[in-house]
């Protein structure tokens, strides 16, 4: 035993050795390319003095990055994150003058811009060189992994790690079932196929199963019913509450944290991830002991972890994982300049704007989040945690704005599929054994945007059938033309005179919402949900507008007469209890469409009008109500179809011949394989103390 260890220490040892002398030699040869940038005096020196100043320098920035930076970042926590990744430049080029100016031969100088293009070039190799000798060391190799992946280790008092099988549940955001076959089918996710196709054994390693979302095709409900195993009173990503006159907006902290807890209150269970869970880079805890960019938690945190920035810490603590995904930042907004640029240039169609901070976000949930998620699961495998759920939010960001189908969406496809076979390997070095399921929470359906057809917004319709003030541009649209001349029909006003419009009465402004191709429009001032006959009689021509819009595929309103109604177009009213005879305007929305309405007519928040956007079966269309060509959160196409991709060890997802429905349903199944794999079943647990959560999530 003492044997090993003195190996193990001059292994160690020996790959520090290492790894100074090719920094060393990174530092020549830079100091011979670059002007500003020199290891002698202005008389010269001998080759020995300028190696050993070379040598002083290299060791020297290589223990300031050692101990100075993890201190730096620290320091930081509190800088946006956008901002942290600008100043790595600097705070890496102040250490290596630092370090030139702690040089015993007092003979390294350097310009300040010079000094960022060293420091950079010299951590990134050295970052390399230390990783390429310890994938020789299998240990070595889980040291160096758990260094720049975990947070904080766990205490010696801790029990020993359990041999059953953890879990890895990956979500690729916005990824539909049809579009993962797409691109497995095409090469584009080799690990994937792999997986499906049993290249490495007898047969396949991973089943693929297609699930089917609730109306509110979007992240908010489903990673709360996943997590949490409750999606009731989530009616759409954004949504107005009369009874606390606030909107909700499910990535807003405050509003997460509200959903949490009333999804804890609902079912009872304090998470999928409450037994030794780690939950990464998601909007809802699920119960997790352990969590980093989570935004539910965010809202009520204080102080140094304010707005969950410590999940940065354990990756940027690494000056070379900084520099390398601070390079990365610039070139994906580089990226993203260049394609908007080539969109734009070839009129391509349809299109909508990605200019302002969209480069710079893009680059953040491309690159930044996923590397420091993928790097904090890194360490959750390592440290043995027995459920671990993390949410890559890349191809939702960037399908939003270039299409599902895009070249652009296809090479983060690429790069996610590259953060999977990166995670197999982790596991081969994990304390225990690990199963790996990849899903997503929906998926995205493309199609130009309300606006851009019609040239009108969804609020500007509503406004034109309440008889309210619309813009100039909506006023000269055939849309809002229709619209006004059904206000003065209905009014009876059939025409303008003097060319001033008619006003109702007095009333607030109803309040228009979108999500995806969901519209929410609620009327403040009247307390409860609005019946048809209520809306009818205050504004006459507004339903009828709506429903008989080619851009509106249906309504659902509450109604006195029949509990609820689904409107069409050419006067179309269905009660909700006969949709199953007679589906109307829903029966192109596919199975599940009858159901999925009905459910949302008994939420509680639902607003006094939902309005669908149409959707065109033939090619998968929709039509947004925002600025987006790639689309979720209402009924119609790919949007409602995201899948599950299982181990085939662990039990069938559902029965053959049955549809997997709703993250409710899908909150039970991951459930079951975690029973599966602990051997009893995982018990239901209360909602944690949040002090002591507080505590934990560092």
């Amino acid at each position: 035993m003492r044997g090993v260890r003195w190996r193990r220490i001059a292994s160690q040892i020996g790959r520090s050795v290492a790894v100074w002398a090719v920094s060393t030699l990174t530092m020549l040869l830079l100091a011979l390319v670059l002007p500003d940038f020199r290891l002698q005096s202005a008389d010269g020196d001998s080759a020995t003095r300028i190696a050993l100043t070379a040598a002083c320098g290299a060791g020297a920035f290589g223990i300031l990055s050692a101990v100075v930076w993890p201190l730096l970042v620290r320091l930081l926590l509190l800088v946006p994150a956008l901002v942290l990744g600008l100043l790595v430049f600097f705070l890496n080029g102040s250490l290596l003058l630092v370090a030139l100016r702690l040089n015993p031969s007092a003979r390294g100088a350097a310009a300040p811009e010079t000094a960022v293009i060293v420091a950079a070039v010299m951590s990134a190799v050295a970052s390399a060189t230390g990783g390429a000798l310890a994938v020789r060391d299998d240990e070595a190799y889980r040291r160096r992994l758990h260094r720049l992946a975990t947070r904080r280790h766990r205490r010696r008092t801790d029990p020993p790690c359990p041999v059953t099988p953890g879990l890895v549940f990956l979500q690729l955001d916005g990824v539909g079932h049809d579009v993962l076959r797409e691109a497995v089918g095409r090469g584009v996710m080799p690990t994937v196929a792999r997986w499906l196709a049993g290249d490495d054994g007898p047969r396949p390693t991973h089943r693929l199963t297609p699930w089917h979302t609730d109306w509110s095709s979007q992240t908010g409900a489903s990673q709360l019913g996943i997590l949490h195993g409750s999606t009731f009173d989530v009616p759409a990503f954004r949504w107005y509450e009369k009874d606390r006159g606030e909107v909700m907006v499910s990535n807003r902290p405050t509003s997460a944290a509200e959903l949490q807890r009333r999804a804890v209150a609902h079912t009872g269970d304090g998470g999928l991830l409450s037994e030794d869970g780690a939950s990464r880079g998601n909007l809802f805890s699920g119960g997790a002991g352990e969590q980093a960019l989570v935004l539910s938690i965010a809202a009520r945190r204080r102080g140094r972890e304010n707005r969950s920035r410590a999940g940065y810490f354990a990756y940027f603590s690494d000056p070379a994982n900084a520099v390398r995904t601070a390079l990365s930042f610039i070139a994906e907004v580089v990226r993203e300049i260049g394609e908007s640029t080539r969109a734009r240039l070839r009129k391509q169609r349809p299109r909508v704007s990605r200019g302002g901070l969209y480069p710079l976000v893009r680059a953040f949930a491309t690159v930044v989040e996923r590397d420091v998620v993928v790097a904090a699961v890194m360490g959750d495998m390592l440290a043995g945690r027995t459920a671990v759920y993390a949410d890559l939010v890349a191809y939702d960001e960037v399908a939003h704005h270039s299409g599902p189908h895009s070249r652009d969406a296809e090479k983060v496809l690429k790069r996610l599929d590259r953060c999977l076979a990166l995670l197999e390997r982790v596991a081969d070095h994990a304390p225990r054994p690990y199963r790996i399921v990849v899903l997503s929470d929906h998926g995205q359906s493309p199609g130009e945007t309300f606006r851009s057809r019609y040239g009108l917004t969804l609020a500007d319709l509503v406004r034109a059938g309440c008889g309210l003030h619309v813009p100039r541009r909506a006023e000269r649209t055939h849309s809002g033309a229709e619209a006004r001349a059904a206000v003065r029909a209905a009014l009876h006003r059939p025409v303008e005179e003097g060319g001033e419009q008619h006003r109702p009465a007095r009333h607030s402004e109803p309040v228009v919402l979108a999500s995806g191709n969901l519209g929410l429009i609620s009327f403040p001032d009247v307390r409860h949900r609005m019946t048809k006959e209520e809306i009818d009689a205050r504004h006459p021509a507004l339903l009828t507008t709506l429903a008989n819009h080619p851009g509106i595929g249906f309504l659902l309103v509450a109604s006195a007469e029949h509990d609820g109604v689904v409107l069409g177009p050419h006067g179309t009213e269905i009660p909700l209890a006969r949709l199953d005879r007679d589906p109307g305007p829903l029966e192109r929305f596919g199975p599940g469409a009858v159901e999925a309405v009905r459910r949302t007519h008994a939420f509680p928040h639902t607003a006094d009008i939902m309005v669908n956007s149409a959707y065109d079966p033939a090619d998968g269309e929709v039509l947004a109500f925002e600025e987006q060509i790639g689309s979720h959160g209402g009924l119609g196409g790919a949007q409602s179809r995201p899948f599950l991709l299982s181990p085939v060890d662990l039990s069938a997802p559902v029965p053959d011949g049955e549809r997997l429905t709703g993250a409710e349903q899908v909150h039970h199944v991951l459930r079951r394989w975690l029973g599966e794999l602990s051997g009893p079943e995982v018990p239901l647990t209360a909602v944690p103390d949040e002090d002591a959560t507080d505590e934990r999530a560092a």
